[in-house]
C-alpha cells in the first residue's frame, strides 16, 4: 500500500523538478516548432500571405491597366484589413503592418497615412490658430488625396473528423478608384493547417 502512495508523490517530485530553458531562434525554426505546438495562424503566415497578395497585385492585368490609364505613382489609401474568423485572438494588426510595410518597400505607391491622419489635422489646425509664426505654419487643404483604396478581410473555414482538423484560411484584398467608385483589382491567397489530435489526448 505505501509503495502505491509513492508513484504519485515521486511523478510530483519530477514534475517539480522539472527545467525551463529558453533561446533566440530564426523565424523559419520559430515556425517549425510552433507547428508542434498550435495549428493557429502565425508571423510566418502573414508574411508567405502578404507576399503572394503583392505578387499577384503586381501581375494584374486590371492594375496594369489602370497604371497604364493613369500614370505615375497611384496614392493609396488602405482601409484595415478585418479579421472575420472565429478567432479573437488572429493578429490581424500584424497583418496590416505588414501589409504596409510591403507595399512602402515595393516603391510602387505613395501611401496615405490614415492612421495619422486625425494627428495631423490637429496639429495643423494649431498651427493656425496664431500661436505658430505663419511663415512655419503648414496650410489646411494641402493634405494629399487618394487615388486607389484598399479594403480586406480574412477569413476560416475549419473541418474536422476523428481527432483531425483542417483549417482553411483565406486573405482577400481589394482595391477601389476612389474618384470612380469601381473596382480596379480583387486578390485571394489562402494558407490551409493541418493538425491530427494524438489518441492519448496528449
Amino acid at each position: 500500500m505505501k509503495s502505491l502512495l509513492l508513484v504519485p508523490v515521486l511523478l510530483i517530485s519530477l514534475v517539480s523538478c522539472g527545467g525551463f530553458e529558453a533561446k533566440r531562434v530564426d523565424a523559419q525554426t520559430s515556425d517549425e516548432k510552433g507547428l508542434k505546438i498550435t495549428d493557429n495562424w502565425m508571423s510566418a503566415d502573414t508574411s508567405q500571405a502578404v507576399v503572394d497578395i503583392l505578387k499577384q497585385i503586381k501581375a494584374h492585368k486590371g492594375f496594369q491597366r489602370y497604371l497604364a490609364q493613369n500614370g505615375g505613382t497611384p496614392k493609396l489609401f488602405i482601409a484595415e484589413v478585418q479579421n472575420q474568423t472565429s478567432e479573437a485572438y488572429f493578429p490581424i494588426g500584424d497583418m496590416n503592418d505588414e501589409l504596409l510595410n510591403e507595399l512602402s518597400a515595393s516603391g510602387d505607391f505613395v501611401l496615405v497615412d490614415t492612421a495619422a491622419r486625425e494627428k495631423i489635422l490637429g496639429e495643423v489646425k494649431y498651427q493656425n490658430d496664431g500661436m505658430v509664426d505663419p511663415k512655419t505654419a503648414k496650410q489646411i487643404g494641402k493634405q494629399t488625396g487618394a487615388d486607389i483604396m484598399i479594403f480586406g478581410n480574412v477569413y476560416m473555414k475549419p473541418e474536422k473528423r476523428d481527432g483531425k482538423t483542417i483549417k482553411e484560411y483565406s486573405v482577400n484584398i481589394r482595391m477601389t478608384d476612389v474618384e470612380k467608385a469601381v473596382e480596379v483589382m480583387r486578390a485571394r491567397t489562402k494558407v490551409f493547417k493541418y493538425s491530427e489530435k494524438s489518441t492519448l489526448g496528449l
